[in-house]
């Protein structure tokens, strides 16, 4: 016999009473994180400097910000355990990235200022709730 301990699996009625106890927070970080999981990506909040990476997440906002007199396009993805901002540079707008749209991004995560960064990365649209 394995000595290696197996997850338990949660019963339908644990499963019930433990989201009648969570917040809408709560509730959306769990669904996120495991769309994460399915997508095979990594989590934002065990991403290192430097890291090439894979993201999915949820669009939260999406905002123009000027730099060195040139549009940038400055998204926060967030996937339930951090956020990323993703910065396109000379872009004003991107067809189908808006708030609350799912997406995939692939590129080099950086630390600046405190934040995670990834530059104009490539992204996928993908189905999935969209504002």
């Amino acid at each position: 016999m394995s000595t290696a301990a197996k997850p338990i699996k949660e019963s339908r009625l644990q499963r019930a009473l433990r989201r009648l106890g969570s917040s809408n927070a709560e509730l959306e970080s769990e669904e996120l994180q495991q769309q994460v999981r399915q997508e095979g990506a990594v989590p934002i909040l065990t991403c290192e400097d430097r890291q090439q990476v894979a993201l999915t997440g949820t669009v939260a906002t999406v905002t123009i910000t000027p730099r060195a007199g040139h549009p940038a396009l400055e998204v926060e993805l967030r996937d339930g355990s951090g956020a990323v901002t993703l910065l396109w540079l000379g872009r004003r707008q991107i067809p189908g990235i808006d708030p609350g749209r799912t997406i995939k991004i692939w590129g080099r995560i950086s630390c600046h200022e405190g934040k995670r960064l990834v530059y104009n990365p490539r992204y996928e649209l993908l189905d999935g709730p969209a504002a």
